[in-house]
């Protein structure tokens, strides 16, 4: 387990020191990886994994801990659910750290080259970006997978995760710094600075030119913060007011389930379906079958008069208002729209939308095309539901957040967004004229 040095064991005016301590630290440590091949970042890989598993009663009770504090603190059942680990959520963790060793490594990759007129050879070559900076809430899971991300990617990182996983992360740290050193690495690839609570967030957020990317992860209020305040520079990861739209030529027998997977098959996440708009034209025979579907998962409806008239017996629903389509629910809420055209669509869509993920069931290419050539989202799914935009379901690998910014990185973010590049040029003497 990191941790802090002499005379900075909390919050206040040591946390600088520390922080300062620990990033001067992920540094040494990040110039040991970025030599290090990939046969040695994949054992590293293997014995984190294994790691986990062995110490997974040790993990499970660290939870039992902050579940219970979450519970007294009255904490929302879909963060609980995020916070929560068992045995076979800690063996799903430790296996996505096998499907990373099996991934390619990005660093070293040639992006692209060329030999100039005057006979300069140049390549552009992925290189890790150093020290990444996490700052997160509730999601224990992440502790892993953004250390397996740094790791194949040639990377240290320091990790922010909140009071709420205190207890889960404090045993993950420690058993991720032991494989690592019995791996010969550095156990300073790995960092938390959860000891000194907001104030070593803040500081983390100040150490330009030591932390070379901050990469936020939970909700609204904490990415806007951090986005506002620091000054390293900022990944913006985002909420996700997603939308499922049903087309006039939506199969409905696929649209249905694609609805209910959207968003009941896990309600406390940024890719679950916020809002979901049918066209006119379908209306009447999708929305009954789907706001059935929907009753029997106990999904609470928020909707329109158009909604409201095709509503069945016993259904829980609520006239929607302004703040309904701009809410991220996270829970089994669903606000719903009846439309007149795709046009209608595209406008509304593209006035709530968080920029995460849109859905559109249809038959019909124009819309498909215009769906996925006007939306300025970072994932557009095209029949099919939006609970795919994931790293693992893209098959990145785990993903250390999913981006809604318009940078190098958007969408799930894998490995080869861990990295920037670096231009190699090779010559024979050449000056300048």
């Amino acid at each position: 387990m990191t941790t802090a040095p002499a005379g900075a064991t909390g919050p206040g005016p040591d946390a600088h020191a520390a922080v300062t301590a620990i990033a001067r630290e992920a540094k040494k440590a990040s110039r040991v990886l970025a030599t290090a091949t990939r046969a040695t970042k994949d054992a590293a890989l293997h014995a984190m994994a294994e790691a986990l598993v062995d110490a997974s009663d040790r993990i499970v009770a660290g939870n039992a801990e902050d579940l219970e504090r979450g519970r007294r603190g009255g904490m929302k059942e879909s963060l609980l659910d995020r916070l929560a680990l068992d045995p076979l959520r800690v063996a799903a963790i430790a296996d996505a750290l096998r499907e990373l060793a099996a991934l390619p490594d990005p660093v070293g990759e040639v992006v692209r080259g060329s030999t100039l007129p005057n006979g300069l050879r140049l390549r552009q070559v992925r290189v890790p970006m150093g020290v990444v900076g996490m700052i997160y809430e509730a999601r224990p899971n992440v502790t892993v997978d953004a250390a397996g991300l740094a790791l194949k990617s040639g990377n240290a990182v320091i990790l922010r995760g909140g009071s709420a996983a205190a207890s889960s992360n404090e045993v993950i740290v420690e058993v991720l710094g032991d494989a690592l050193a019995a791996q010969g690495l550095p156990r300073t690839l790995v960092q938390s600075i959860d000891a000194f609570g907001r104030a070593g967030a803040v500081e983390l957020m100040r150490a330009r030119g030591l932390v070379d990317v901050l990469v936020p992860r939970g909700g609204a209020d904490l990415i806007q913060t951090v986005v506002r305040e620091s000054v390293v520079p900022v990944i913006e990861t985002g909420v996700g007011n997603c939308h499922v739209f049903v087309d006039a030529t939506a199969d409905v027998a696929k649209a249905v389930p694609i609805v209910l997977n959207s968003k009941t098959q896990r309600t406390g996440v940024c890719n679950a379906a916020e809002t979901l708009l049918v066209h006119r034209d379908v209306a009447a025979t999708f929305l009954p079958a789907v706001l059935a579907a929907l009753g029997e998962k106990d999904v609470t409806i928020h909707g329109d008069e158009a909604t409201a008239a095709a509503l069945p017996a016993g259904l829980r629903f609520e006239p929607a208002t302004e703040r309904d389509w701009e809410t991220e629910y996270l829970s089994l809420d669903l606000a719903v729209k009846v439309v007149d055209s795709l046009d209608e669509a595209l406008e509304h869509i593209s006035r709530y939308s968080s920029g995460h993920t849109e859905v559109i069931c249809t038959q019909d290419v124009t819309s498909v095309r215009r769906f996925t050539t006007e939306l300025d989202s970072a994932a557009l799914i095209v029949n099919a539901s939006s609970r795919f935009t994931d790293g693992g379901q893209f098959g990145l690998g785990a993903e250390i957040g999913i981006s809604t910014q318009k940078l190098h990185a958007r969408g799930p973010m894998g490995l080869a967004e861990l990295t920037t590049t670096t231009w190699i040029v090779e010559g024979d003497g050449q000056i300048r004229q």
